[in-house]
C-alpha cells in the first residue's frame, strides 16, 4: 500500500536540466494574463502558491482555458476538438505552434513529464461537451467530471512532485469535488444554454421530467433537492480530498486550501439561497474570501497527515494509473530554477521527518 504520511523531497534536488526552455517570459506572462482576467477564484487562490508552481500552474490553467474557449467559439464543433488533439501533439513533440500559451504549456509538458492522458482527458471531457452530455446516474456525472477536472487535480499534483497513487486519487477527488460544485451553481445557465448536467434519475426520482423541465426551466422545491442532494456528495469529496492536500510540499498547501475552500464555498452560497441556482447565479464577495483566508492557513498547518486510503474512484482510476505508471519521471529544471534556500532547508526537514516516521523515532 502506498504511503503518502512520509514527506519526501518533492523539489527534487537531483533533477535533469531541461535542455532549453521552451517558452519566454512573455509566454508565461500571457498565461497569467488570462487566468487573472478569467478565473477569478483560481486567480486568488494561486497567490498563496510558491512563485515556482504558480507559473506552471498558470500554464496549465491557461491551455485548459484555451482549450475550453476554442471549443465555445466554433459554437462547439468537433472540427474545434480536432485541432485541440493536433497542438497536444505538437505540444508533446517540443514543437508548439506559434502561441504563448502553447508554448507555456510545452515547456509544463517537457519539465514535468507530465503523462499524456491527463490533457487528453480533458479534450475528452469537451468532446462530450459537444455531443451534448446527459448524466443518467451519478457515476455518469463523476465520468465527465473527471476528464474536465480530476485530470486537472491531477496534473498540478504532478507540477507540485506528487504522484502517489493515494494523494492522485484526493487529487481527483478535489477536482471532481469542484465540478460538481460548478454543476450545482449552474443549474439555470446551463438550461437556458440547452444543457442539463444533474443526474437525470435524480430528477426523475423528484417527479421531474427531465426534457420538459429544460424546455421551461423554474426553480421549485425538487430542483433544490436535487442540488441539495449534489452539494452533500461534493461535501464527501472535498472531506476526502483533505488528507492528500496534506501529502503536498508545505510551501503548496495554502494555496490548495484556498482552491479547496474557496469552491466549497460557492456551493455554501447556493445553499444560502435555498439551493435556488435557478433563477440567479451564486457569487462569493471578496469580504467571503478574504473571511476564508484564516481557515485555509490554519488548515495548511495543523491538517492531520494521515492519509485517506479510500480507494480512487472508479471513475478516475484511470487517471491515477496513468501517473503511477509513468516511467523515468522527474521534473527538469531550467538553469534560472535552482532550488531557493527555503526549498532547500523545507526538502531536508521534511526528508529528515519521514526517516524519523519510517523508523518508528521520535524526538
Amino acid at each position: 500500500m502506498s504511503d503518502i504520511t512520509a514527506p519526501g523531497p518533492q523539489f527534487a534536488l537531483e533533477s535533469a536540466w531541461l535542455p532549453q526552455e521552451l517558452a519566454s517570459d512573455a509566454d508565461r506572462a500571457i498565461c497569467r494574463s488570462l487566468i487573472e482576467g478569467g478565473s477569478k477564484t483560481f486567480s486568488a487562490a494561486s497567490l498563496l502558491l510558491p512563485a515556482k508552481i504558480r507559473e506552471p500552474a498558470f500554464a496549465l490553467y491557461a491551455f485548459c482555458r484555451l482549450s475550453d474557449d476554442l471549443v465555445d467559439v466554433d459554437g462547439g464543433s468537433l472540427d474545434a476538438i480536432d485541432r485541440l488533439r493536433y497542438r497536444l501533439d505538437l505540444a508533446y513533440a517540443g514543437r508548439p505552434i506559434d502561441s504563448g500559451v502553447d508554448r507555456a504549456f510545452a515547456d509544463v509538458v517537457a519539465r514535468f513529464d507530465m503523462p499524456r492522458a491527463l490533457p487528453e482527458a480533458l479534450i475528452d471531457g469537451l468532446e462530450w461537451d459537444v455531443g451534448g452530455v446527459r448524466c443518467e446516474e451519478l457515476s455518469d456525472l463523476y465520468d465527465y467530471a473527471a476528464r474536465v477536472a480530476g485530470a486537472v487535480g491531477a496534473m498540478m499534483s504532478v507540477i507540485m512532485g506528487v504522484r502517489d497513487p493515494v494523494a492522485i486519487a484526493r487529487a481527483c477527488d478535489l477536482g471532481v469535488a469542484m465540478q460538481l460544485t460548478n454543476v450545482a451553481r449552474d443549474v439555470g445557465e446551463d438550461a437556458r444554454n440547452g444543457r442539463i448536467y444533474l443526474p437525470l434519475s435524480w430528477l426523475r426520482a423528484e417527479g421531474i421530467d427531465p426534457d420538459r423541465w429544460l424546455a421551461d426551466p423554474a426553480f421549485n422545491p425538487m430542483i433544490g433537492a436535487v442540488v441539495a442532494r449534489l452539494l452533500a456528495t461534493a461535501d464527501m469529496l472535498y472531506s476526502r480530498s483533505d488528507s492528500g492536500i496534506a501529502a503536498l510540499p508545505a510551501l503548496c498547501r495554502p494555496g490548495i486550501f484556498a482552491a479547496r475552500h474557496l469552491y466549497r464555498e460557492i456551493g455554501v452560497e447556493v445553499a444560502r439561497r435555498g439551493c435556488d441556482s435557478v433563477s440567479g447565479r451564486a457569487r462569493v464577495s471578496g469580504l467571503q474570501k478574504l473571511s476564508l483566508m484564516g481557515r485555509v492557513l490554519a488548515d495548511a498547518v495543523t491538517v492531520g497527515r494521515g492519509a485517506d486510503i479510500s480507494p480512487a474512484l472508479r471513475e478516475t482510476a484511470y487517471l491515477v494509473d496513468a501517473v503511477a505508471n509513468q516511467q523515468g519521471w522527474g521534473p527538469r529544471r531550467r538553469a534560472t530554477d535552482r532550488p531557493s534556500f527555503t526549498e532547500r532547508f523545507l526538502w531536508a526537514a521534511e526528508l529528515l521527518a519521514g526517516l524519523d516516521s519510517r523508523n518508528g523515532t521520535s524526538r
